[in-house]
């Protein structure tokens, strides 16, 4: 039996796991399953390194669809993007995006078709780069803007609150796991992870925002 599968990776607060599924469903995608990344680096991190992306290959069959919200999702450097698509159309998967609609299938055998089927693949894994490097560069341009005007770069808004902070602090304190308290304090378990390895630099963070 076939499955169609979201993948999702959420790098940012606005970027959420229930925002890409409820896109996905609105356009008609019957999802069975997601598989999503949370706090992952798309131009640094192959799909392949991911936690979850790794698993995904795992899980994908012959005639399985895959869908992701666009092509970037899975990655931000164009030669990963390319070779995951061109990997999975030869394993006889087929992959879907959510927005424009695209569809990339390895069964064809026209050679015109293949063409401009790779071409476009090339064209969304190079725009997929070329956004994240244009996205970096802007940081740059406002970190030293920032500081030509003598103020502190604040760096990325946390996506806990302070509330959501301390909950975090006291449940590690009385021994609960990881994905308890991302259930309970609504919060992802990349986020609750961090919090775990440096509650410091993440309560500086807070700081930072609340002066």
């Amino acid at each position: 039996m076939t499955k169609t599968i979201l993948y999702a990776r959420v790098s940012t607060t606005d970027q959420t796991l229930d925002h890409q599924r409820t896109q996905a469903e609105h356009v008609g995608f019957i999802i069975d399953e997601v598989v999503a990344d949370h706090g992952v680096s798309g131009v640094t991190t192959t799909l392949k390194e991911r936690p979850e992306g790794k698993r995904l290959f795992d899980m994908l069959r012959h005639g399985d669809t895959l869908v992701v919200r666009w092509v970037d999702r899975l990655g931000r450097n164009y030669q990963d993007v390319t070779d995951t698509i061109r990997t999975f159309m030869r394993q006889g998967i087929v992959v879907k995006t959510v927005i424009n609609g695209l569809t990339f299938d390895g069964a064809t055998q026209d050679p015109m078709q293949e063409a401009v089927r790779d071409a476009l693949i090339a064209f969304m894994a190079a725009t997929a780069q070329a956004q994240a490097e244009a996205t970096k560069e802007a940081q740059k341009a406002g970190i030293a803007n920032a500081q030509e005007r003598g103020d502190k770069y604040l760096g990325r808004k946390p996506s806990y609150t302070r509330a959501a902070f301390s909950q975090v602090q006291d449940m590690l304190a009385q021994g609960s796991g990881t994905s308890e308290i991302a259930r309970v304090s609504g919060l992802t378990r990349q986020t609750v992870l961090r919090i775990k390895r440096d509650p410091v630099a993440c309560e500086e963070t807070l700081n930072r925002w609340d002066r």
